[in-house]
């Protein structure tokens, strides 16, 4: 029995052993990457008066820390999970952000995440949007391994959209934040980001060969476009204008034409892309 008890003692040890470890390169590894993220940040985003950084920090499980400044006042919030995607909404008044809480990629299987929505207005705090009820196909969707990543709003701080994940499908949500309610709209969208004018949504698409490619999604004829980047991007894409839609890639920052003309190039973004 005793020497049971110690068998069991030191697998534990060995796995919070392995968590810590883990979760060290992951800091090292995020932080090594200064196109996507201020020096203190691994997701950094700032839009209308507000600034957000979510920076990993050790411990078991994994952490990390959602500070929040909007006119002098700064927030500050726990978030178990390593950082994934931050965006701040058009008027600054939204903040969500999505975490791993197993797994550190979208590309491997059995990850999970965990996303959440901050008010600034109203102080009100989402840990998690899992509780969303969520309608696909017409129908009221349950799965128990449902994820949501990748969190967009629009201009008027209400409606957004996401991704939600189940059973070997992604689809792509619009979700009402008073009302508290989502439908699925159409499958194969992850990370979508929403354009200035909200009527077109830059997104990666899984293809073959791939694993991603960028597309913008007309929201009003859901035509597809893909854009001139061949190349993976694993990225929630940022708009700095509406012509142009922003990633990380490689260690750095790049921006091409959001109506699948023209070609890649190099960019400095005041705001840095806020995923990855």
């Amino acid at each position: 029995m005793r020497a049971g008890r110690r068998g069991r003692r030191a697998t534990a040890v060995a796995a919070a052993l392995v968590l810590i470890a883990a979760a060290a390169v992951y800091v090292v590894h995020a932080r090594g990457r200064p196109a996507e993220a201020g020096a203190a940040c691994d997701r950094q985003s700032a839009r209308g008066g507000t600034v957000a950084c979510l920076a990993a920090r050790l411990g078991v499980p994994p952490m990390a820390e959602l500070v929040v400044t909007r006119a002098g006042l700064e927030r500050r919030h726990a978030v178990p999970g390593i950082p994934s995607r931050l965006q701040v909404s058009p008027s600054g008044r939204m903040v969500s952000w999505t975490v791993f809480v197993s797994g550190d990629s979208y590309n491997t299987a059995g990850f999970s995440t965990r996303t959440g929505i901050l008010d600034t207005e109203t102080d009100d705090l989402r840990k998690s949007i899992e509780d969303i009820p969520l309608t696909v196909d017409g129908k009221r969707y349950h799965a128990p391994d449902l994820n949501f990543w990748g969190v967009t709003f629009g201009a008027d701080d209400t409606r957004f959209y996401a991704t939600a994940a189940s059973r070997g499908r992604t689809h792509l949500i619009r979700a009402d934040y008073r009302t508290w309610e989502a439908e699925a709209l159409r499958d194969n969208v992850e990370c979508p980001s929403l354009s200035p004018d909200g009527t077109r949504l830059a997104f990666k698409k899984r293809v073959d060969p791939g694993p991603w490619r960028l597309h913008v999604l007309d929201l009003a004829t859901m035509a597809e476009t893909p854009l001139a980047e061949t190349r993976s991007v694993d990225d929630q894409a940022v708009w700095p204008d509406a012509a142009t839609v922003g990633y990380g890639l490689a260690r750095e920052t790049w921006s091409v034409p959001a109506d699948g003309t023209g070609t890649p190039h190099r960019m400095v973004m005041r705001n840095p892309t806020p995923s990855r």
